[in-house]
């Protein structure tokens, strides 16, 4: 397998091919095969994740400066799976380094009162990042064709003019989530889009270390089990999610979230792969711009 090609195969093995069929069988919870693949002079491994890690993270930091140098385009982050699919992991290992200046993570919970008095995409649109900026958002508007799918008695909450909630009120909802996405990218916000597909086996494995492990009982939510009886409900919805959403211009990519080392190791590629396609760059100086720069040498060298 060529070197050359080792990212570019990764990153196609986990997108989800626009107007497609989606079968989530076709997206193993975890790889057995991941050896075969090698990055940067690297064996895609467990034992060289870390060190694969660390490349990215510093590639990513100077991509960070010259996205906030250029300050044509924004980049969006977009993370969706399960409860303990390994979100705000994802986040932290994969964005060390990051200058936190330049990026803003934002968490969505259940919507307050003023979230749900507007339109379902509203409390998303009005934290976008700016340009020169990277957003990351653990949950999103994703989750009103996810969770209130699967619960659609939240919507009555949202009193909407719809009566009716059939199949072409979700089929609305996709195309008012892909006609947004058009148009930021249209904008100049890059949209990378990763859904961390975890097992229901794993899931329990997590769960129950957050249940056994004091440092980590803060975690535990509960309902996160409770949940858990609508699983299939869940896979079903985010199925329909990737069949729908998963676009040209802002595909979705599925992350073997049983294997965190991996699929943090992928969505750093996934990620910076992305941002080489914005064709960054520093600004150019104009003649007028240089001759300022070149007097105020000239006075510095003289103080």
């Amino acid at each position: 397998m060529g070197e050359k090609n080792s990212v570019e195969e990764l990153v196609n093995k986990v997108r989800v091919k626009p107007g497609k069929k989606v079968d989530l069988g076709d997206y193993p919870t975890s790889w057995d095969y991941s050896e075969q693949y090698s990055l940067n002079g690297l064996q895609l491994s467990k034992d060289n994740s870390d060190e694969l890690l660390a490349r990215s993270q510093k590639e990513l930091v100077k991509m960070q400066e010259v996205l906030w140098a250029d300050d044509r385009f924004a980049l969006l982050i977009i993370l969706q799976g399960m409860d303990a699919a390994g979100k705000d992991g994802l986040i932290k290992h994969v964005m060390a380094g990051v200058n936190p200046q330049g990026c803003q993570v934002t968490s969505f919970k259940t919507p307050t009162a003023e979230e749900a008095g507007h339109d379902f995409l509203w409390r998303c649109v009005k934290v976008l990042p700016e340009k020169g900026k990277i957003g990351i958002f653990n949950r999103s508007y994703y989750e009103e064709v996810l969770v209130v799918r699967v619960h659609p008695q939240f919507l009555e909450s949202q009193r909407l003019p719809q009566k009716r909630i059939d199949d072409r009120f979700w089929e609305d909802r996709f195309r008012s989530i892909n006609d947004l996405e058009r148009h930021l990218e249209r904008s100049g916000t890059m949209i990378v889009k990763l859904f961390l597909n975890i097992s229901k086996e794993e899931q329990r494995n997590r769960l129950l270390d957050r249940i056994k492990e004091p440092e980590k009982r803060w975690k535990f939510n509960p309902n996160d089990v409770k949940e858990r009886d609508q699983w299939a409900l869940y896979m079903e919805a985010y199925r329909q999610v990737l069949e729908h959403t998963s676009t040209e211009q802002v595909p979705w990519y599925v992350l073997p979230a049983d294997q965190k080392w991996l699929s943090r190791v992928l969505a750093s590629q996934i990620v910076t792969s992305e941002i080489k396609k914005l064709g960054l760059r520093y600004p150019e100086m104009s003649e007028e711009q240089m001759g300022n720069l070149e007097e105020a040498r000239s006075k510095l060298m003289k103080k």
